[in-house]
């Protein structure tokens, strides 16, 4: 039996933490913060934010009732999905809660408007939605929470939990 070739001297050893794994962090950091930002102007009125009972009465105006338990379900899920996201720890659940909030905020608010309307159209919730399928399929990378976990490494499995878990409770929101 012939033992595998060693590699060449002059061949860089793959480093643990890779440039991918870096832009991966920077994307989840900045995503997953901006998204907690979001939930928490509606959950604690920070950030130029109306704070739960404004925003309760926003989602009420929208056909929600009661309207500041769905504010703050919707608030709870920017906020942890968003945390989530940003420190790699239950990337599928994390992405799940965001995107359940899209779907809904595309089915109730911005679907009216097209894809592109300068008033407020699909893209933006579309574009959310999107990437956090997309962290969820990739997995957190080498700087995560999730990294020893297998659902931390990302996959088909992954997706489609997040994305079947965020359309079930999108489906429940919308329905009742």
């Amino acid at each position: 039996m012939r033992a595998s070739p060693k590699p060449a001297a002059d061949t860089p050893a793959r480093p643990a933490v890779s440039a991918g794994d870096c832009g991966l962090l920077l994307i989840r950091i900045t995503f997953g913060l901006l998204m907690a930002g979001h939930g928490s102007q509606k959950l604690f009125g920070i950030f130029g934010g109306e704070g739960l009972t404004a925003t309760g009465k926003g989602f009420a105006a929208l056909g929600y009732h009661p309207g500041t338990v769905y504010a703050a379900i919707c608030g709870g899920s920017e906020f942890l999905g968003g945390m989530g996201l940003a420190l790699g720890l239950f990337t599928p659940l994390a992405a799940a809660a965001l995107i359940g909030v899209m779907i809904n905020a595309m089915v109730t608010v911005t679907a009216a408007h097209g894809l592109w309307e300068t008033q407020g159209g699909v893209e933006y919730n579309l574009c959310i939605a999107v990437v956090a399928l997309a962290i969820a399929a990739i997995g957190p990378g080498q700087l995560a929470l999730d990294r020893p976990f297998r659902w931390g490494k990302g996959g088909w499995r992954e997706a489609a939990v997040a994305l079947c878990l965020g359309g079930i409770a999108a489906a429940i929101a919308l329905s009742l």
